[in-house]
């Protein structure tokens, strides 16, 4: 099973566990704030995605398998949950919804449209494998090694926080391989038949073009019941960017 950051309600009462899914290079730790700031009355369940932290390490990194990886986790802690997925978990979270109805309960999609994107990320790949490791002793020289290959400060604060160097050598918590090897299934979709009934919130950075005017008839195709926020000032990472006002849009909609 995947790996967990399990954090108990606060007050525990009758709303359902909130399982929050993780976007391509990430972790639950990424979401641990957030996390704790919604558990004041749900247990909130963050996961590390397979190939990424402490999950699992597969040959595969397909969306039917992260679905799958997501479905035996709501199994693990009732068997029906909200789920809230970020860019690459939120296309997970999508499947999910579709193929498997009943895990669901409520469905928040954050920054990412069921369509096959025409980018890929294996540049940042290469530049993590590329990173020396050798004599790594501190995030600072790590910094300024991997800036020779990537120049955005916060790209490179975001990739590091999956450098473990407490591990003799250093070592990453990405399984890089096969991150560049399915990377055309993780920017891709599958076309799927099925449909969610269920209570949906799109919530995008109004600064961020993943979810463009032209992919909500496709969107209200496969959940009808979905409804579109839009957050001033952020961009793709804007729980990151913009994290009260996230996590207020996520509350509002799951109360």
């Amino acid at each position: 099973m995947l790996s967990v950051d399990l954090h108990p309600a606060q007050t525990p009462g009758t709303a359902p566990p909130l399982l929050i899914a993780h976007g391509l290079f990430g972790s639950a730790r990424n979401w641990g704030v957030i996390a704790r700031r919604l558990a004041d009355v749900r247990d909130v369940i963050a996961v590390d995605m397979r190939n990424h932290g402490g999950s699992p390490w597969y040959p595969t990194h397909g969306y039917p398998e992260m679905a799958a990886d997501l479905a035996e986790v709501i199994a693990a802690y009732g068997g029906r949950a909200d789920v809230l997925g970020h860019s690459m978990g939120g296309k997970a979270a999508m499947l999910l919804a579709l193929i498997r109805p009943d895990c669901v309960s409520r469905l928040i999609v954050a920054d990412i449209a069921p369509v096959a994107y025409g980018h890929d990320n294996t540049q940042h790949v290469r530049a993590m494998r590329a990173l020396p490791l050798k004599g790594l002793a501190s995030r600072g020289e790590a910094d300024r090694r991997l800036a020779e290959h990537i120049p955005e400060e916060s790209l490179r604060a975001f990739f590091l926080q999956s450098l473990d160097l407490k591990s003799v050598p250093p070592r990453w918590r990405l399984n890089l391989d096969v991150l560049e090897a399915e990377m055309p299934k993780i920017v891709g979709w599958l076309e799927v038949s099925g449909r969610f009934s269920g209570r949906t919130l799109f919530v995008t950075g109004a600064d961020s073009v993943y979810v463009r005017p032209e992919n909500r008839a496709g969107i209200l195709s496969l959940f009808p019941a979905a409804r579109f926020v839009r957050i001033a000032g952020a961009g793709h990472w804007l729980h990151a960017e913009k994290p009260r006002e996230f996590e207020e849009t996520v509350r509002v909609f799951l109360t």
